[in-house]
């Protein structure tokens, strides 16, 4: 039939490699270009994230949370106080010292309370650091080139229709996943500067139970929680890091082993960072 149905076969093919080539530079460029917006993001500070959030985190930590702190650490102070003179024999066995010494701890306890806020932000200004260092050593790109992209989809012409249906589908599915696994990532580390945020919002209320024994475990914890928030950039940018370098040792000779191995590894990626936060408490011990 004059060659109607090799042009039929042909107009086809062409269309299944063409919709084959836009989901892999669709599937590459959306987990790529989340990869290095949020690298960028894992690197800001709290106020440099979002500046209007910072302030109503601060008129909150200075209208509201201060003065249920004072409430507090005037508490712990009195109970301090009457464990000092109960433990000197009801002032029978008066040491001036001791109220010196007890003056002193007092004048530290409402310093930590009143300086609470600027010294979780400086933990994460210290995160800050820590991130920015590492992307300085992280430097491998995840960026599949668009000359890797033309050679995958060369490899397609000697197929057949059935077989390009197929990998249409494939690719299709797994540009789907990895959109999802993009947004997964995305709430990952949103979320933490959400956490961030809300954690120091009550920083001077740990702060405060810090003057007393038996209390001052919720500061000490609290601090130790504040660290691991801040450790979790860290362990977010080597994620981000390993990831890198896995996507470029994929070799490109069999494109269903290329696309799932993308798959798998991106799985991999938002997997990890979902843990980060774990790992994270569970090398600071806070919990």
């Amino acid at each position: 039939m004059f060659g109607i149905f090799d042009k039929i076969t042909e107009f086809f093919k062409e269309l299944l490699i063409g919709g084959i080539q836009t989901n892999l530079e669709d599937m590459f460029i959306d987990i790529n270009s989340r990869v290095g917006e949020l690298a960028t993001d894992i690197g800001q500070t709290p106020m440099g994230w979002n500046g209007e959030v910072f302030s109503f985190i601060k008129s909150i930590n200075d209208s509201v949370i201060i003065p249920i702190a004072g409430l507090i650490i005037t508490a712990v102070l009195c109970i301090e106080l009457i464990n000092l003179v109960m433990q000197k024999n009801n002032m029978h066995d008066t040491d001036t010292f001791e109220f010196f010494k007890y003056i002193i701890k007092m004048w530290i306890a409402v310093w930590l309370v009143s300086h609470a806020f600027q010294f979780s932000m400086a933990v994460f200004d210290v995160a800050q650091h820590l991130v920015s260092q590492a992307a300085g050593v992280i430097n491998t790109s995840a960026t599949v080139s668009p000359d890797e992209i033309v050679a995958m989809v060369e490899q397609l012409n000697e197929k057949e229709v059935g077989e390009l249906l197929m990998i249409l589908v494939e690719t299709s599915l797994v540009k789907i996943a990895i959109q999802i696994v993009s947004l997964v990532i995305m709430l990952v580390v949103y979320g933490r500067m959400f956490e961030i945020y809300v954690y120091s919002s009550v920083s001077a209320i740990p702060f405060a139970t810090m003057g007393n024994k038996e209390w001052g475990q919720i500061g000490t914890n609290y601090i130790k929680g504040l660290f691991a928030i801040g450790l979790q950039g860290l362990f977010l940018m080597v994620c981000l890091g390993i990831y890198a370098v896995l996507i470029k040792t994929i070799e490109i000779t069999d494109i269903h082993q290329s696309i799932f191995m993308v798959l798998g590894y991106s799985l991999l990626l938002g997997l990890m960072m979902l843990k980060s936060g774990t790992l994270a408490k569970s090398v600071m011990n806070s919990h």
